[in-house]
């Protein structure tokens, strides 16, 4: 992994929640071209900044950093609303994702 992989990772995960890069800087209380320069490759954020845009998108470092998951900010969320569930719950839910998995 390298700088470009950050910048791509970035950009796709914020395309994936809809937001703009005009939009997200300002969100994260920066410029307006403040996501641009990373985008384009003129910067890359600190790690507590990184750590912010995480949290942002919805993901943890490790859902970031982890190229076999497509859609990262839905594991997360799916991981959340798991937590609170009963171990019956989640049996089924396993099983569900299973059979939705193998038709696949």
């Amino acid at each position: 992994m390298d700088e470009a992989f950050i910048r791509d990772r970035i950009s796709m995960l914020r395309t994936k929640k809809g937001v703009s890069e005009y939009k997200m800087s300002l969100d994260l209380g920066h410029s307006k071209s403040y996501m641009q320069s990373i985008s384009s490759g003129r910067s890359l954020p600190p790690l507590s900044e990184f750590l912010y845009i995480c949290e942002y998108l919805g993901v943890t470092p490790k859902a970031f950093f982890d190229t076999e998951q497509n859609e990262p900010a839905l594991v997360q969320e799916l991981l959340t609303v798991c937590k609170t569930m009963s171990e019956q719950d989640l049996r089924a839910l396993v099983d569900v994702a299973k059979r939705l998995s193998d038709k696949n």
